[in-house]
């Protein structure tokens, strides 16, 4: 299974990491062009790629991972999503002023959803600093939590899997609309929370 990464920044080069040691192909790319990359694919190893955006859209799941104010240009020209599983790590701010945007009542992801027309969102790894998404996920005696959110139970099953796989544990919060609200950041009382799951 492929997993593509449209940006290629701290967050997304923290589950890369996982990613690669779990066995998964991955697709890196980022707004500069795949030549940027070289040296971010040498450290990742295994089965990992320099890509196009576009490439790195047709993997099995895609992993959304550019500054909330990039989202549009680096969504712009991605093929039909066609079902495929689309990971929303994104929070509606950042640098350089960290003004928080306006999402007229919406969660972040119903907003990343009108983006990908076709895809089947899931939010995920956006509450986390990517020191700790970067630390072994398996610590003081468990697996560290993943919250997710999403309103199709098939993608939600399968970002699990690979949660797993890659050592984490995953809580399912329920739709975009009520579980987005527990994950946002900021406003959500999750982002920051590091919970271990007891084995």
């Amino acid at each position: 299974m492929s997993i593509g990464f449209i940006g290629a920044g701290a967050i997304a080069q923290v589950i890369a990491k996982h990613a690669v040691k779990a066995g998964y192909e991955v697709l890196l790319s980022n707004i500069r062009g795949a030549e940027s990359l070289t040296s971010l694919v040498k450290a990742l190893g295994g089965n990992t790629k320099a890509s196009t955006v576009q490439e790195a859209a047709a993997a099995d799941i895609v992993v959304i991972a550019v500054p909330w104010k990039h989202l549009k240009t680096a969504l712009a020209d991605v093929p039909a999503w066609n079902g495929r599983i689309v990971i929303d790590t994104t929070n509606p701010l950042g640098p350089p002023d960290f003004k928080v945007a306006n999402l007229v009542g919406r969660t972040s992801s119903e907003v990343v959803s009108d983006l990908v027309p076709g895809a089947r969102l899931v939010k995920a790894f956006n509450t986390l600093s990517p020191s700790v998404v970067g630390g072994d996920p398996q610590t003081a005696g468990g697996r560290r939590v993943i919250f997710i959110s999403g309103n199709d139970a098939g993608a939600k099953s399968e970002v699990s899997r690979m949660n797993d796989k890659m050592g984490f544990a995953t809580i399912d919060l329920g739709e975009l609309a009520t579980g987005g609200i527990l994950q946002q950041f900021p406003g959500g009382p999750l982002p920051t929370l590091n919970l271990i799951k007891l084995s």
